[in-house]
């Protein structure tokens, strides 16, 4: 359906910043719910943050709500993940997803996506 490249993970101290971004390809990004999942090492894969496709609507974990912030540019096909006040407890493999969805909803789990990105390293330094 659609094919994802994720770009924009590296190394940052604490309290850093860093944007993460989700390049699309293949058929319309459009009309495609985004997502961004996270996954340490020996920690199952997590979800972080949601966007419809509109952008009317969005969702986040607890655990980076307020820090982070998620948006998407359809025009680009492409979809971001601002990441604030970061810290070591951050670090993880930062996976985008996507998949159709008509009603303009934002799944929280694994399995409301079936298009997957091979992922992007982010590691916070103390």
């Amino acid at each position: 359906q659609v094919q994802l490249r994720e770009s924009g993970g590296g190394l940052v101290q604490a309290g850093g910043s860093l944007r993460l971004s989700c390049e699309a390809s293949g058929r319309t990004f459009s009309r495609f719910v985004a997502g961004w999942f996270r996954q340490a090492p020996g920690k199952e894969r997590e979800f972080v943050a949601g966007i419809s496709w509109t952008g009317d609507s969005t969702y986040y974990a607890e655990s980076v709500a307020g820090r982070f912030t998620i948006s998407r540019d359809n025009a680009k096909s492409t979809a971001y993940l601002q990441m604030d006040s970061l810290t070591p407890e951050d670090t993880a493999l930062y996976i985008c997803a996507a998949d159709l969805q008509p009603f303009g909803t934002v799944p929280r789990t694994r399995a409301g996506y079936r298009n997957w990105g091979q992922g992007t390293q982010v590691t916070v330094s103390s």
